[in-house]
């Protein structure tokens, strides 16, 4: 994952097709709810007018299935971001065609474009060659910044950057493949995994992949009562995924075998449902019949605080318990406040964690916060991210 960057090229005068990932979240009225994604963007698009470019930004927003749909256009975005730089962004008509190659082509070095939405299109989710050959025709330097869809083979970032040379990494994207090269394949020792999330079956092949690269894993959420099921445990209602109980013995016994301590919580916060506010906190061996396990317990939080202590490295996926609900909120919250404070590199990756790390107010004091939940999942597991891999290499 060693890949030529946007500070690496030249960029004086040519059309700079910069793949961004401006899927961000609106209100019903059509007003921009969240606008991180926009904001992530702005280094790689503010580095590429220093350097003298053309610039056509390139985004996917929300799923209208290859119809032109007002409600998923990109105009809302063309105003907040020519609001964020200082400079107009026009919004072209459309994401190909006569028009906006005219358009493209009229472009004076220092000057944005913002194509429209590219799944207008339904050749843009196939990787159709038809449609990365009209991309293709807009651009002299690919630049994919969107590391929220590297995960996929579509025409915008994948079809694009196999027909026009250079293509490379923007600044976001080279620090998602930085901070990972860091976290997970040459990382300083101890390293430290905190897994949590409602599944096994969603999680087990990060496990797998994680029990090879590791020292430890402190493992929450729901999915830990399939292992505690797995050892022979009643856990009350709490949620089981009965087919995954072997792959959680093995997982177990594939821990033991190389030397991974995987920490399991001791106690737990429970209720008779997620929507009940009537809590108690129980050992984990005592959940009554009727009640589940929606949190990790004031035991687990000190148990979980004293292990990352001894860490140099953490990465986290997935919460410890319901956070969205307040009476479940706290062993995620605690746990992210004790991320913060360590001196360890923190690596976090994925929509909950990123959300329970904005709702503990410490953002700002965690290394790495990656932008793509899916991309950062398959990363995780050890699969090559087409995205990625289509870059021009160093």
């Amino acid at each position: 994952m060693n890949k030529l960057t946007i500070d690496q090229i030249d960029l004086a005068g040519k059309r700079v097709f910069i793949r961004v990932d401006f899927n961000v979240p609106m209100t019903e009225n059509g007003t921009i709810r969240e606008e991180t994604r926009i904001t992530a963007a702005i280094p790689t698009i503010r580095r590429a007018l220093e350097k003298g470019g053309r610039i056509i930004l390139a985004s996917h927003f929300g799923r209208p299935e290859g119809k032109i749909m007002p409600e998923y256009s990109l105009r809302p975005v063309a105003e907040r971001l020519s609001q964020l730089l200082g400079q107009p962004v026009a919004l072209a008509p459309d994401c190909i065609g006569d028009a906006v190659e005219q358009m493209v082509n009229a472009l004076q070095p220092g000057q944005i474009i913002l194509l429209e939405n590219v799944r207008f299109h339904a050749g843009e989710t196939k990787n159709n060659p038809q449609l990365a050959d009209a991309f293709a025709r807009l651009a002299d330097v690919v630049v994919n910044d969107a590391f929220g869809a590297a995960h996929r083979a579509h025409a915008s970032n994948v079809g694009i950057a196999q027909r026009v040379t250079p293509a490379v990494a923007g600044l976001l994207m080279a620090d998602e493949i930085n901070y990972f090269n860091r976290a997970v394949r040459h990382p300083q020792r101890p390293v430290a995994a905190i897994l949590g999330g409602s599944k096994v079956s969603t999680k087990i092949a990060v496990i797998e992949r994680l029990l090879a690269q590791v020292d430890m894993i402190l493992l929450g959420g729901a999915m830990a009562f399939t292992f505690f099921k797995a050892r022979g445990q009643t856990v009350g209602s709490s949620l089981v995924e009965d087919e995954m109980l072997q792959v959680a013995r093995d997982a177990e016994e594939q821990a033991r075998a190389r030397g991974v301590k995987l920490l399991l919580p001791v106690d737990a916060v429970i209720a008779t449902s997620p929507s009940s506010t009537t809590t108690q906190i129980v050992s984990i061996d005592a959940i009554p019949e009727g009640w589940m396990g929606l949190d990790i317990g004031p035991a687990t939080i000190q148990l979980f605080q004293q292990a990352l202590q001894t860490a140099a490295t953490i990465v986290w996926n997935g919460p410890m318990g319901v956070f969205e609900k307040p009476a479940f909120a706290n062993g995620t919250l605690a746990l992210a406040e004790a991320v913060a404070q360590c001196s360890a590199l923190s690596v976090a990756g994925g929509g909950d964690t990123d959300a329970a790390l904005r709702q503990a107010g410490v953002a700002d004091r965690i290394s790495f916060i990656s932008t793509g939940g899916g991309a950062f999942m398959e990363l995780l597991e050890g699969k090559e991210l087409p995205g990625i891999a289509v870059l021009n290499d160093a």
